[in-house]
């Protein structure tokens, strides 16, 4: 729970006390009932002092001393537990002769009206409004969504506003992603020089949607166009949009378009457009209904917004496919600007720009850095350097160096090292010969991607071991040939196993899964088999820039054709564990050197992968031979 929000309720819970306490003191707890005959009976012996008439009632003070020849012993001992003056009250009866009773007794006595609206008003109205102010602190602390206002302000859009020198950010801040930057500069030109375009009869466009993978400097670009510009800077998520009230959505849409307005020129950026902007016409119960009308008021306002004031809306998303067709047509978000992860190239220039407050030691090659961290996106890279200048400022070192930068890759990659994770001698070895067949499988395949290091130190939750493959160049298509040799090295963790054990481990599970998977795509997504022709068997809708499994969808392929893509993946499968089996028979040497290098090192890196690789090719075969029987290789056999 909040930590205001627990606040705020401790002081309900104070005031309901303090509510309860005042009605108990003030309430009739000192006060004795007497019935009307002890009253009379109290009157006639003198021991009433005073009386207060008021709408059939009588309460007033009693005589301390000679209470008990009058009252019971009980209510008497109420009396005294009570001390101080004796209160009493008592119903009337129509008794004409009191007040002469009264004057006779010498009692004081007088009469109050008492305003029954009044009565009315401190039982019903006080309640009322102490339970309506618990109840307005309640909803104003819940959710945290309700702005400053809280409830009164509901309806108020809680976009956040910076100027110029608030966003920080700049053109020069950007890094590869050249092509989108280019374009967004138009932007900047439009609120800057409006007039430049409008002479031609040109018009500014309304909206800019830029779209790509998570990471990629999608909020960057839109802050950068505002610290360019030198304009007011509204944000906020598609997500804000959206309360538990209903039309709450359309109210806060109106509002950030009356707020822009006021501050025009100005940017106004949607991140997440996809929660606000997804596809009408799903679903039927109350939640869609409250989110088509969010989506309808955005449409209508973006429809009704002159962009002659210099208001651009931008929006982000990296679900670009289940946009709205409406919020995409020309007229709303006029250009589409995409962004894709980084080339080798942009991957170098996004580091240059992270590390520019680092103090670097001069061994760090950012050009190897990038050419190893193949897929990575701007977020990733960044965390990548930050990583790196942890690790170094943990053990003290004046700069950061490219041991620092290659832990932090590892353990970005695979995982946090378990240095407490003890393998057994049969586990470490089997281990070593799977990575060591990975290893030796990839350096024997020419469309493979070169090994840069093998491990078999334990990271992460379930990796033993790992080896880390780095591409020389940036790759936007696939042949058959390297798919094929993909999945060799693949499986070159299991076949050496049963090469050398005779047995197999769970250690592949990976593997074969992604071995499987590039069968199966070859199959059913590329047209790679002879057997199929050219034909594609798998319509399940993916995303372009979001990893994961696409939602099952009903296949539209007959079952005997679904048996002849099973044959077909069994069979590129099959055909690739004989290939691999007739490398590593081949190249046995190699794997037992690259295996007992493992075992005594724990990691082997490119240079003295190089070696062993070498030293196996020039090696005559009874040098191979007296390898295969020294001890050591004989040790890693049993």
């Amino acid at each position: 729970m909040d930590k205001k929000q627990t606040f705020s309720l401790w002081y309900v819970l104070a005031a309901v006390v303090v509510l309860l306490l005042i009605q108990d003191l003030s309430g009739n707890r000192h006060t004795q009932t007497l019935s009307y005959s002890e009253f009379k009976q109290a009157l006639a012996a003198g021991q009433v002092s005073d009386v207060v008439i008021t709408d059939g009632m009588a309460t007033g003070k009693l005589k301390a001393d000679g209470l008990d020849r009058i009252l019971p012993r009980e209510k008497v001992e109420a009396l005294e537990r009570v001390g101080g003056e004796h209160a009493f009250a008592t119903v009337l009866l129509d008794d004409p002769g009191l007040v002469a009773q009264l004057d006779a007794a010498k009692v004081r006595y007088g009469t109050v009206r008492q305003s029954r609206w009044l009565g009315a008003l401190l039982s019903w109205v006080a309640p009322a409004l102490v339970f309506f102010g618990i109840w307005w602190l309640l909803m104003k602390r819940m959710g945290g969504g309700m702005g400053h206002g809280g409830l009164m302000e509901i309806g108020k859009s809680k976009a956040k506003v910076y100027l110029q020198t608030d966003t920080g950010v700049s053109f020069k801040d950007v890094a590869g992603i050249d092509e989108a930057r280019e374009e967004l500069m138009e932007v900047v030109e439009f609120l800057k020089n409006p007039d430049r375009y409008r002479r031609l009869g040109g018009k500014i466009p309304k909206g800019v949607l830029i779209v790509g993978a998570p990471g990629t400097g999608k909020t960057l670009l839109a802050k950068a166009v505002a610290g360019e510009a030198g304009v007011p800077f509204l944000s906020l998520s598609g997500s804000e949009f959206v309360e538990m009230f209903v039309g709450v959505g359309a109210a806060r849409v109106r509002d950030l378009f009356e707020q822009a307005a006021a501050k025009a020129p100005c940017i106004v950026f949607i991140d997440e457009l996809d929660a606000l902007g997804k596809a009408r016409g799903v679903g039927m119960t109350g939640s869609h209904e409250e989110h088509e009308q969010t989506l309808n008021q955005l449409l209508v306002e973006m429809d009704g917004f002159d962009t002659n004031r210099g208001v651009i809306i931008m929006a982000a998303t990296n679900r670009p496919e289940i946009l709205d067709q409406a919020l995409l047509r020309p007229g709303r978000f006029d250009r589409h600007v995409a962004i894709d992860r980084p080339d080798l190239n942009g991957r170098r220039q996004i580091l240059e720009v992270h590390v520019k407050q680092v103090t670097l030691a001069a061994d760090v090659d950012l050009a190897a850095l990038a050419a190893r961290t193949p897929g990575f996106a701007g977020a990733d890279l960044a965390n990548l350097v930050n990583e790196a200048t942890l690790r170094a400022a943990k053990h003290d070192k004046p700069a950061v160096g490219m041991t620092d930068f290659d832990e932090a890759l590892d353990r970005i990659v695979a995982g946090l090292e378990k240095k407490n994770r003890v393998m057994n001698p049969t586990e470490r070895k089997f281990v070593a010969f799977h990575e060591a067949g990975h290893a030796v499988v990839a350096e024997m395949r020419k469309n493979t991607d070169r090994v840069s290091k093998v491990s078999i130190i334990p990271r992460g939750i379930a990796a033993l071991g790992y080896t880390q493959q780095s591409p020389t160049e940036d790759r936007y298509l696939m042949r058959r040939s390297e798919l094929l040799d993909r999945i060799d090295v693949l499986l070159g963790g299991r076949v050496a196993e049963m090469l050398v054990f005779g047995d197999m481990s769970t250690g592949a599970e990976n593997d074969l899964q992604r071995a499987t998977d590039l069968a199966r795509h070859m199959v059913t997504h590329y047209g790679m088999s002879d057997a199929l022709g050219l034909a594609t068997f798998d319509r399940r809708p993916t995303s372009a820039f979001l990893a994961g499994p696409a939602p099952a969808q009903p296949r539209d392929y007959s079952e005997r054709t679904a048996e002849a893509i099973d044959a077909e993946v069994r069979r590129i499968l099959d055909e690739a564990r004989e290939r691999v089996a007739q490398t590593l028979t081949a190249q046995r040497t190699a794997l037992d050197r690259v295996a007992q290098v493992l075992l005594e090192r724990e990691v082997v890196d490119r240079a003295t992968l190089d070696e062993l690789m070498a030293e196996s090719a020039q090696a005559p075969a009874e040098r191979i031979a007296a390898s295969v029987a020294s001890p050591a290789v004989q040790d890693l056999h049993q």
